[in-house]
């Protein structure tokens, strides 16, 4: 139950399952790895859209979690992306809209999962003084 995924990119991805499915633990969930594409896919576009609009933005982590449905297909029922961004000076109205702006414009993965979960977004400011 270890698979090996090359992106059209050409890039090598390992995925696995849970022992209990015949797997070996041995690398993320075929379903992890949704979550971790669409947190990925949400991050990039709000470094950009902060970047794009003069803020100095040092850095971005979002932490998503999230439910699935009890039966099958056991689809994404909730997501939340919670956002914690670092730099110096970072205006909140504008983190707000850049994360607004991924959700409803520009992250095509969290577009896709919005068909079947609810998805919510909070954010943390950590103003880096010392950098």
């Amino acid at each position: 139950m270890t698979f090996l995924a090359e992106t059209g990119s050409g890039h090598v991805i390992a995925m696995d399952g849970a022992p209990d499915g015949g797997g070996r633990n041995l690398a993320p969930r075929p379903m992890e790895m949704v979550l971790l594409g669409t947190g990925g896919c949400t991050a990039y576009d709000v470094v950009l859209i902060l970047r794009r609009g003069r803020q100095d933005i040092r850095a971005c982590e979002v932490t998503l979690k999230s439910e699935r449905a009890d039966k099958e297909p056991k689809v994404f029922t909730k997501i939340h992306f919670h956002f914690t961004v670092r730099g110096r000076n970072l205006n909140p109205d504008q983190v707000e809209r850049a994360i607004k702006l991924s959700h409803e414009k520009y992250c095509s993965a969290s577009i896709m999962l919005e068909k079947t979960a609810e998805i919510t977004h909070s954010f943390t400011i950590i103003d880096d003084l010392a950098a």
